[in-house]
């Protein structure tokens, strides 16, 4: 009787904790995560799959420590940053973090804009109405109704698990591929550039800022630690298998039938269309409106906090917009500026698109070695510094992402990428 009186609580408390993680490793799966896995299994067919393992680990331990780090200080990454390493720090990281992420937030309704044409909605329409309901998201609700939304959100990202099942992939080849690294030139060029954009738009910099921030304004304490940190890896496990089906349904359609070059992730779906037949394109497609639409709210919001943050100024949708009126304002501007943008006739959006991913992985090592001094602090960690293992993943994931950038920054200098 104790047994099952002790896993109901359990399973309630769970359930009153669960959010932030499980939204922040989701939001990752957004227009330029589909556009970026979509490339990657159309370019390079399956033999991308063996970095969802390493990626996964990497993912949960980075993630883990943020809800740890916000659990035990009760303060957000930025603010711990400040109040460590000076106010000219974190502004820099501020300054950063800013531009990688209006990239991706233009990345965002780039998505919306796609996904609305296929079903015939212009995007002079489409991206309007989605920045109006984007900005009422966050400003007119309160966190725990904004928290239900974005839950919701998360779990449609199941149709893009469907969409790979329907387009018949080779089972054993994928599972194959998944464990074993290829006989190829790992380093050549295009394969290195798009290995940086698949760790960058799963373990993004602003996540780590985002879900700090979360986690101490849902108010999670040290005594709700072990249960968040089920949310953060059940929210990084389900990402990343949500990954690995975007990446197989475009090897096991794409690549196989010779289609080399998306120009966006709406032409993943359409491409679909007539190869793995009308449920595949159309639950991509769907897919690709909610993780754009989903993304275009966090990403302008983990914006606002880490700015709001790290200059010490109110913040949060708990409060009113008279109440933090720079928070407010700074994710309204990122809005209109990231909509207004795919508005210009004839930028390079996509590129803008699929490099914003591959800077989030060569920016994410900087924030990798704030985080790794922050949580080996003993006087503001205590007991909850890091274990040995712990640093050893997130060093070595540190360490590998700069030796990558700067092979494939020389591999470009010297001609040599390929």
């Amino acid at each position: 009787m104790k047994f099952f009186k002790s896993w109901k609580f359990r399973i309630v408390l769970f359930f009153a904790v669960v959010g932030p993680g499980f939204i922040t490793a989701n939001v990752d799966n957004d227009a330029g995560g589909i556009l970026t896995y979509s490339q990657a299994g159309a370019q390079f067919g399956y033999t991308l799959l063996w970095t969802m393992i390493p990626i996964t680990i990497s993912l949960i331990v980075i993630q883990e420590m943020c809800a740890r780090m916000g659990a035990v200080t009760g303060k957000g990454l930025s603010d711990l940053i400040r109040e460590e390493f000076g106010l000219r720090i974190t502004f820099l990281m501020m300054l950063g973090i800013l531009i990688t992420n209006f990239g991706n937030v233009i990345t965002e309704f780039i998505g919306i804009a796609g996904s609305m044409g296929l079903f015939g909605i212009p995007k002079y329409v489409s991206v309007p109405i989605c920045a109006l309901i984007v900005w009422l998201i966050a400003v007119k609700g309160q966190y725990k109704s904004v928290e239900k939304v974005f839950l919701v959100a998360s779990f449609f990202y199941v149709t893009y698990i469907f969409a790979g099942v329907l387009s018949k992939p080779a089972w054993i080849e994928s599972l194959r591929a998944t464990i074993k690294p290829p006989s190829i030139n790992l380093f050549h060029g295009a394969y290195l550039y798009m290995v940086i954009g698949v760790v960058g738009t799963t373990i993004a910099p602003w996540m780590q800022f985002y879900l700090q921030s979360s986690i101490v304004e849902k108010g999670v304490t040290r005594r709700q630690y072990k249960t968040s940190r089920l949310d953060v890896i059940v929210g990084c496990i389900f990402t990343d298998v949500v990954a690995w089906f975007i990446i197989v349904a475009c090897a096991a359609t794409l690549y196989v039938h010779g289609v080399r070059d998306i120009r966006d992730a709406a032409d993943a779906a359409l491409a679909l269309h007539p190869l793995a037949g009308d449920w595949a394109y159309i639950l991509f497609a769907l897919g690709l409106f909610n993780a754009s639409l989903f993304a275009a709210s966090i990403l302008p919001l983990s914006t606002a906090y880490t700015v709001c943050e790290g200059l010490g100024l109110e913040s949060g949708v708990e409060r009113k917009f008279s109440e933090a009126p720079a928070f407010y304002w700074l994710y309204t501007a990122l809005i209109i500026a990231g909509a207004a943008v795919v508005m210009i006739p004839g930028l390079p959006l996509i590129k803008i698109a699929v490099l914003s991913q591959v800077v989030n992985g060569a920016v994410l090592p900087f924030v990798l070695v704030f985080m790794l001094l922050l949580i080996n602090k003993k006087e503001l960690m205590g007991e909850f510094v890091n274990k040995a293992t712990f640093n050893v993943i997130a060093w070595a994931t540190t360490v590998i992402m700069v030796v990558l950038t700067l092979l494939y920054l020389y591999g470009q200098l010297t001609g040599a990428a390929g």
